[in-house]
């Protein structure tokens, strides 16, 4: 199968290279790479992880056509408050009867059902296995291991980014020091307020939400409080008394609809949910049939983002 990628960051690269690592078994071929920074590369015959490119497309839509690819794959920065342009993205894919996969949680938060609607009249796939845990199973897990279970709510810590700063503070760091240590990692937001404000947390919490409890919302409808004012003197009196703090998204379904919220909560160490720490993320869903049954990602990386993405393209690959 030919691929067409909208942005090239971290989590593109890592792909390109996981493509280029399992050619042998999975013969997919990248043959367009689309970038706002580095311009655009396209060659029929395949990309190497590290492409030369060339003056950017006049547009997208320019850049789908001259590709010839079956499947986008969309990995451009979250925009929080909007979802676009990679929402624009998808459906210019659609338009071309492309198959679309994403990592970007912001197209879920903010536009799920219209864009699930939209592929299945355009007869084509719309995965998005990376966009809350990155290569861990949720949206499989609950679709093919859970057949006939009603998810009645969630629980999760789900940002990476405000994990390492509070551990980073923990250690007498300021907050603006924990932030660059994640963007040296290559785990921050583009913009790492939308980690710090709790926005990045209030996408995956709503883009959750939106698939598993049809709820039809967006992150500014998540009740959410950041660790934004959280000093490094306060941490450190926490960690004295055996407790830490984490940004934890939850999920309820009542009378009354969905409610959500993602808060910065003071826990004991010794909780299940303190339990997460550096990359690594949790999420427990509450079901009728099954009590609480969940699903961890110890010490992600970029490459673990990735591999959410190769996997929903080999599920693809399977159906056509």
């Amino acid at each position: 199968m030919k691929l067409a990628l909208i942005g090239y960051g971290n989590v593109g690269r890592a792909f390109g290279r996981l493509i280029e690592r399992k050619r042998a078994s999975f013969p997919f071929r990248i043959v367009g790479i689309h970038t706002l920074r580095h311009g655009t590369a396209i060659d029929p015959g395949g990309l190497a992880p590290e492409p030369v490119f060339g003056p950017p497309a006049a547009s997208v839509d320019e850049f789908l056509d001259r590709t010839g690819a079956e499947v986008m794959i969309e990995v451009t920065p979250l925009n929080p408050a909007t979802g676009e342009p990679a929402i624009s993205h998808i459906r210019a894919a659609f338009a071309r009867s492309m198959h679309v996969i994403t990592a970007n949680k912001g197209p879920i938060a903010h536009a799920y059902h219209n864009l699930r609607d939209e592929a299945a009249q355009a007869g084509v796939q719309f995965c998005f296995e990376s966009t809350v845990m990155d290569g861990a199973p949720v949206f499989n897990l609950v679709n093919f291991a859970l057949p006939g279970v009603e998810i009645n709510g969630f629980t999760g810590v789900l940002n990476s980014t405000s994990k390492i700063v509070v551990e980073a503070m923990r250690e007498g760091c300021s907050m603006e020091e924990g932030i660059e240590r994640a963007r040296q990692m290559g785990i921050a937001e583009t913009d790492p307020s939308f980690d710090i404000d709790g926005w990045d947390s209030a996408a995956k919490t709503a883009a959750l939400a939106n698939v598993l409890l049809d709820a039809r919302t967006t992150p500014q409808q998540v009740e959410t409080k950041g660790i934004g004012r959280l000093t490094t003197a306060r941490v450190c009196e926490l960690a004295a008394e055996g407790k830490t703090v984490r940004l934890v998204s939850r999920a309820k379904r009542t009378p009354s609809g969905v409610r959500l919220r993602v808060r910065a909560e003071m826990l004991d160490e010794t909780d299940l949910l303190a339990s997460a720490h550096g990359t690594s993320n949790l999420l427990l869903f509450h079901t009728d049939l099954m009590g609480t049954v969940g699903t961890v990602s110890l010490d992600p990386t970029v490459e673990q983002t990735a591999y959410g993405l190769f996997s929903d393209l080999v599920n693809v690959a399977r159906t056509v």
